[in-house]
């Protein structure tokens, strides 16, 4: 129902995307009538969101006959589809990667009312790193609205939900299964279910299991065939309650896939992380907890390792080496081991307010909110007292030089 087209905006010297709506198309006033309420639902749809792994729209309007949505351009951007054919199948880690973003993408936008009802491969574009963006929500639906909302079968019938088939009142749930049979596809290069006509593909939906999937793709674990078993699971009270628990599950699996190290190494940075301040109340038991559900990482001299301005849940512990906080053109501080940063990002849900470079060689172990989450409780305890130690320590450090912004990094 529309072409997009590559624009450029003067004024902020920058490419865009321009969807026009093909109105030669719209032949009836109640076809201009419905297509309307679409085309603009989705500009104030995705107006509302303002997630890293969600398009922005930058503008909307109608020309005389012309309707049209102005949005971010994707260089090099595809979309998921040709990802889904058995000729073209990313690894294991790739797809846990997009799904993983995916997942988070949608928990966002759930949390704040907003279900998209149409999640498939076509309406995922992914950029030359793999890196996500949901895009079309002009079927979404606002939880909570005074407007009249679209209702009928609407979606892609491949990717409804039991539910969606049935045309039943749908929650968050049913993006949710919708991204299983994404990862279903991309695992295997098959759908899950097919059928030659709409009633039997809906029937297979509502009452059949799929094929199993490692019956494709031998070497995927079973743990991530139980991850795509529960979220595709025909009742909605067995799936995933929220996408933040689907991202848990996904980043268990992207470490028992990456897990290769044996027993004398994981010894070694469990001692490592012993000796660091950061962990001197933990328990022996709640360090290895953190080591097996964090994330290892090492960075060279003069890395950078986190962004001013974007968003993240994770916080980093530095193990060994140090870091420099840079805000702007500006230097703030340096920080060294036992020391950690981004938990205010972790707490607040707020863009990064200051960049951090490594100095030396440095590791560091990545924590994200899922995993404290999904911790015990004594852990979740120590988390929590470090966190308020490190902002008393660095707000007792203030002066004239530094504002109160400066030190929450």
């Amino acid at each position: 129902m529309g072409a997009v087209f590559l624009g450029f905006d003067p004024y902020i010297n920058r490419s865009v995307a321009i969807k026009v709506a093909l109105s030669h198309l719209l032949k009836t006033k109640d076809d201009e009538k419905r297509f309307r309420k679409l085309f603009f639902n989705e500009a104030r749809v995705a107006g509302m969101l303002d997630h890293a792994n969600i398009l922005p729209i930058y503008d909307a309007g109608i020309d005389g006959k012309n309707y049209y949505i102005v949005m971010e351009y994707i260089h090099d951007g595809r979309t998921l589809v040709e990802y889904c054919k058995v000729e073209n199948l990313l690894p294991l880690k790739k797809v846990l990667e997009v799904i993983l973003k995916s997942a988070k993408a949608l928990d966002y936008a759930h949390r704040r009312g907003v279900i998209h009802r149409d999640i498939k491969p076509s309406n995922i574009m992914v950029t030359e790193k793999l890196d996500v963006k949901i895009g079309d929500f002009g079927i979404a639906q606002l939880v909570k609205s005074d407007s009249t909302q679209m209702t009928g079968l609407m979606g892609s019938p491949r990717y409804m939900s039991p539910e969606q088939a049935k045309e039943e009142n749908l929650t968050n749930h049913t993006d949710l299964y919708s991204l299983g049979v994404i990862m279903y596809e991309l695992i295997t290069g098959r759908p899950p279910f097919q059928a030659e006509t709409l009633s039997s593909l809906i029937y297979k939906i509502v009452h059949e299991e799929p094929v199993s999937m490692r019956q494709y793709r031998p070497e995927a674990p079973v743990l991530i065939e139980d991850i795509v078993t529960k979220a595709l699971n025909k009742k909605v009270e067995h799936r995933y309650p929220m996408g933040n628990d689907f991202a848990g599950d996904l980043r268990k699996a992207f470490k028992a896939l990456d897990y290769k190290k044996d027993d004398v190494e994981e010894n070694e940075k469990f001692a490592a992380m012993k000796k660091t301040k950061f962990f001197k109340e933990f328990f022996d038991s709640e360090i290895w907890e953190v080591l097996r559900t964090g994330d290892w990482k090492e960075f060279p001299e003069n890395e950078q390792i986190v962004t001013e301005g974007e968003i993240d849940d994770s916080f980093y512990i530095i193990i060994s080496g140090k870091v420099i906080v840079r805000k702007g053109d500006k230097d703030l501080v340096t920080l060294g081991s036992g020391d950690c940063f981004g938990e205010m990002g972790l707490i607040s849900k707020e863009k990064r307010t200051a960049s951090i470079f490594s100095l030396v060689d440095v590791t560091l172990i990545q924590i994200s909110s899922t995993l404290i989450d999904q911790s015990t409780q004594g852990c979740q305890l120590r988390f929590t007292k470090v966190f308020l130690k490190t902002l008393i320590d660095r707000l007792s450090s203030t002066s004239k030089n530094l504002s109160k912004s400066d030190l929450t990094y």
